[in-house]
């Protein structure tokens, strides 16, 4: 899979693109990372990316031309954009699952007050990784990449992914490992038992404990999601 993500500060990228799980998918060529420099697409030896919005306000606006032109060099019949924006669905476990079967994904990130409104019908779609505002979208943007690469087929154990929260629509039950006891706390005994059948019920009535305390929203989730 190849992501692209469409960037004024490509120079945040760094440390995360070393980071372990991204490093080791690219390693592989579960994933090819490119990171785009819409700064590179600016008209003029300036290179200025943002200007006043027309009909007054307060901030900056990021310009069309600029935004447009560097997603044009890179798209193609194969691919699939995302503007990721506070305006857009809620990026979710499933989100992630739909995203990760695409064999090109651009991310644009937004800056400023946001972008200038003739961008956003170039993209398929918009994300949100939540209901708060940042300063850009480069965050929102490592946290999908990251999402999705762990998703690629050889990037975690065969499995792995498949018991965690979020999804079958509950949270993860909880997980021990050695020492068996410490400062009096145990690992529950049914984890010792050897009890397969046993185990797997402690688990699921565990995860639903932990949802009705944690996230009861959950169960009746009927927010709007454009992922079913």
């Amino acid at each position: 899979m190849k992501i692209t993500i469409l960037t004024m500060c490509p120079e945040l990228f760094g440390s995360f693109r070393s980071s372990h799980l991204i490093s080791r998918a690219e390693a592989t060529g579960n994933l090819a990372l490119e990171i785009i420099d819409f700064r590179d697409y600016t008209e003029g030896s300036f290179r200025r990316i943002d200007d006043s919005p027309y009909g007054g306000g307060r901030g900056m606006v990021i310009r069309c031309q600029p935004v447009i032109d560097a997603l044009e060099s890179v798209k193609s019949a194969k691919s699939h954009t995302v503007i990721l924006s506070p305006k857009g669905m809620p990026f979710r476990q499933k989100t992630a699952r739909r995203l990760a079967a695409y064999e090109h994904l651009i991310l644009v990130c937004g800056h400023y007050e946001g972008f200038d409104a003739r961008i956003y019908p170039y993209a398929d779609e918009m994300v949100s990784i939540g209901d708060y505002i940042l300063s850009g979208g480069e965050i929102p943007a490592m946290a999908v990449t990251d999402a999705i690469a762990r998703l690629l087929k050889g990037n975690l154990r065969e499995g792995s992914a498949n018991e965690e929260s979020f999804e079958a629509g509950m949270l993860e039950y909880p997980q021990y490992t050695r020492p068996v006891e410490f400062r009096g706390e145990k690992v529950p005994d049914v984890l010792l038992s050897g009890d397969h059948e046993a185990i797997r019920r402690w688990r699921m009535e565990q995860a639903l404990e932990l949802t009705r305390k944690y996230r009861p929203d959950l169960f009746c989730d009927n927010s709007p999601v454009n992922d079913d």
